[in-house]
C-alpha cells in the first residue's frame, strides 16, 4: 500500500486539502460540545490523510495498515495500587496510524467476513497474509455475539463511535479517560506511582479499543461494576506517564482462560484485579 502514498500526496494537493475542521471534529463538536477531544482521538484525525470524498471512497487506507498500541504489563491487584508502587511497563505508543474515516466513506465499505475477498482486494492486501489474518480476526470478533447484559459495536467512524457511546449511555453528558505518556515509544522500564485518583461518574461506561485494520475501527462495548483510575507515574529516564487502570471484579471461579486468572492464579478473593491501558483506549463515563 505504501506504493499508493506519492501519488495520493499530489492528488490530495490537486484537490485542495485545508487545515479546515473535518467532518469528524464538526461532528464531536455538535454531539459532545463540553467534552474535550482525547489526544488519542485528536492524533488520529491529525495524521488521516485528507484526499477528497472521492480518493477516501476509492482507497481509503493511504497510510500502512497498523496494530493497536500495546502496553507490555501484567495484571496486578487493586490493592497494590497506591503511591509508591513500581511497575515494569512498556508503553509502546500509538506508532503509525491507518486513516480515521468520515463516516459517509466508512459506510460505503463492506465491514463482514463474508466479504473479506472484496475487502482485501479494495486494500491490495495478499489473502493469507500476516495482514489478511489480522483483518478476517478483527472482522470475527466485531460479528461475535455480545455477552451477557452487554452492548457492544464496531465503529468504522468517529461519527458512528460517538453514535453508539451516547445511546448506550443514554445521555451527552460524559467525559472520556485515556493514558497519556509524556515521550513517545519511551522504553521497558520501571515506573514509581507518586499519586492515584480514582474517576468518578456512573459505574455504566463504554470503552473502545483501536483494532488491527485497514482503516481506524473501534471495537466498543459497555462496561459496568468496574473501576477506574488515573495513576500518575514517573518512570526511570523521568517520562512522566498518567496511566488509566480498570478494575475489574475476580472471583473464585473465573474463566481460566483469561490472562488475569492464569497470572493471578492463587490470590482469589484477595481484591479486584486491574491492568493499565495503551494510550489509544478509551473510557466514556456518564459526569453523573
Amino acid at each position: 500500500m505504501d506504493r499508493f502514498l506519492p501519488l495520493l500526496s499530489v492528488l490530495a494537493l490537486a484537490v485542495g486539502v485545508t487545515h479546515a475542521a473535518s467532518p469528524s471534529e464538526l461532528y464531536w463538536r455538535s454531539v459532545l460540545p463540553d467534552t474535550p477531544m482525547p489526544s488519542a482521538i485528536a492524533d488520529l484525525i491529525k495524521h488521516s490523510t485528507n484526499v477528497g470524498k472521492e480518493l477516501a471512497l476509492s482507497h481509503p487506507a493511504v497510510k500502512p495498515m497498523a496494530t493497536s498500541s500495546k502496553l507490555r504489563s501484567s495484571f496486578f491487584l487493586e490493592n497494590d495500587l497506591h503511591a509508591g508502587a513500581k511497575f515494569t511497563l512498556h508503553f509502546t505508543g500509538t506508532g503509525s496510524r491507518p486513516s480515521l474515516l468520515p463516516r459517509q466513506a466508512a459506510d460505503s465499505i463492506p465491514f463482514t467476513n463474508t466479504k473479506l475477498p472484496e475487502i482485501l482486494a479494495r486494500f491490495s492486501i495478499a489473502p493469507g497474509s500476516r495482514e489478511a489474518k489480522a483483518i478476517e480476526t478483527t472482522l470475527e470478533e466485531c460479528e461475535e455475539q455480545a455477552g451477557y447484559r452487554q452492548i457492544k459495536k464496531c465503529a468504522t467512524s468517529l461519527e458512528s463511535m460517538l453514535d453508539f457511546t451516547t445511546s448506550a449511555l443514554r445521555t451527552r453528558d460524559i467525559h472520556t479517560v485515556s493514558t497519556k505518556v509524556g515521550k513517545e515509544d519511551s522504553p521497558e522500564q520501571q515506573y514509581s506511582v507518586v499519586g492515584v485518583r480514582k474517576v468518578t461518574g456512573s459505574s455504566d461506561w463504554v470503552v473502545c479499543h483501536v483494532q488491527p485494520y485497514a482503516y481506524t475501527v473501534f471495537y466498543c462495548h459497555t462496561k459496568g461494576k468496574s473501576k477506574a483510575y488515573m495513576v500518575s507515574m514517573v518512570g526511570v529516564d523521568g517520562t512522566k506517564v498518567e496511566a488509566l487502570a480498570v478494575c475489574h471484579d475476580y472471583k473464585e471461579g473465573s474463566n481460566p482462560k483469561i490472562l488475569a486468572y492464569q497470572e493471578l492464579k492463587g490470590k482469589q478473593g484477595t481484591g479486584n484485579f486491574c491492568h493499565f491501558q495503551p494510550q489509544d483506549n478509551i473510557v466514556w463515563i456518564p459526569k453523573s
